[in-house]
């Protein structure tokens, strides 16, 4: 029996077109298109939900978390859920989605690099690809799914790794966890540490900043000022700063602001090995929390999600200990 997938657009290139003034712009479409595509109706039965038509740029955490409730209310109705997004923030949305989605069901994200206007567009062949992954029984309770390019990848691992691409998209620790071959869908493993943080609200004042060479504090300044509840840094190498930003850090720490290092490496987790001072070590001692191999925008949604969960910097710290491999 055909499964019942339901398609929901949020906009992005997949659902865009070369305008000869412009470049490439949004559609209307795009909806339409799906509607009519033959070969969708041949892999399931289709409806087609058009929750916004914006570039990805434009979306908002807020945004993100409103579009997990939607899934959460549609999912009751149907066997599976594919989100088609813009891949400027395909990540994030898919992550945040994964952290507080409370369905079972298959929840899979897919995209285009290409726009329709393009030569070799992969937008169709992503889409079949993640309906196909969203009617397949392996795919349920796994979190949310990114499917691209014919690979399966979790939302909790995939970056977008080129500007232009249309393999941009990697699990760059560990690889995809499966492929979208032309006769069948294929599972070859599954993540092991999945910690969601089930909540209808987030607290969007976490800030991320990126560590680089010379760097002051001005950015660590502006965030307390402005009412951070925790700052992300994306620390270099295993997780270690100028030594001179330790007086700027502890200032936040005593204002009770959470600060978690995740590392601007592309992959390795972030330890206290190193004992100089702004080193990892000395950094966790200070109460600086080290957040294991997490991306550093991914760390920020996490602490939006669990700010808005428990308000309290203390439960927020415990819980997010928790989550960190």
């Amino acid at each position: 029996m055909a499964k019942n997938i339901l398609i929901i657009l949020t906009g992005g290139t997949i659902a865009m077109k070369t305008s000869d003034q412009l470049g490439i712009v949004p559609t209307n479409e795009f909806a339409d298109f799906l509607k009519t595509f033959p070969q969708l109706a041949s892999v399931a039965n289709i409806d087609v939900y058009e929750y916004s038509n914006i570039p990805s740029p434009y979306m908002t955490p807020q945004m993100m978390l409103d579009l997990a409730k939607l899934i959460d209310l549609k999912a009751v109705d149907y066997d599976g859920i594919v989100i088609t997004h813009g891949t400027d923030t395909l990540e994030e949305t898919a992550y945040l989605c994964y952290l507080v989605l409370t369905t079972p069901k298959p929840v899979i994200f897919t995209a285009a690099m290409r726009s329709g206007s393009d030569l070799g567009l992969d937008g169709p062949r992503n889409i079949i690809g993640a309906v196909r992954v969203a009617c397949h029984p392996d795919s349920a309770d796994k979190g949310v799914l990114v499917v691209m390019n014919d690979e399966i990848h979790s939302a909790r691992e995939v970056v977008k790794s080129d500007t232009g691409r249309i393999d941009a998209f990697v699990s760059m620790n560990f690889g995809p966890l499966g492929i979208v071959d032309p006769d069948r869908v294929v599972y070859q493993r599954q993540t092991l540490h999945r910690v969601p943080v089930w909540t209808d609200r987030i607290d969007t004042n976490v800030d991320l900043i990126k560590a680089v060479a010379g760097m002051d504090g001005r950015y660590i300044h502006c965030s307390v000022e402005k009412g951070a509840k925790a700052i992300v840094i994306e620390a270099m190498g295993r997780g270690n700063l100028p030594d001179y930003l330790i007086p700027d850090l502890q200032a936040a720490l005593d204002k009770n602001v959470l600060i978690v290092l995740t590392s601007r490496a592309y992959t390795g987790r972030v330890l206290p090995e190193y004992g100089y001072r702004g080193g990892g070590k000395q950094l966790q001692e200070m109460g600086v929390i080290l957040g294991g191999d997490m991306q550093g925008m991914k760390a920020r949604l996490k602490l939006m999600a669990l700010f808005g969960k428990y308000q309290d910097p203390v439960l927020v710290r415990k819980f997010f200990l928790e989550s960190i491999i």
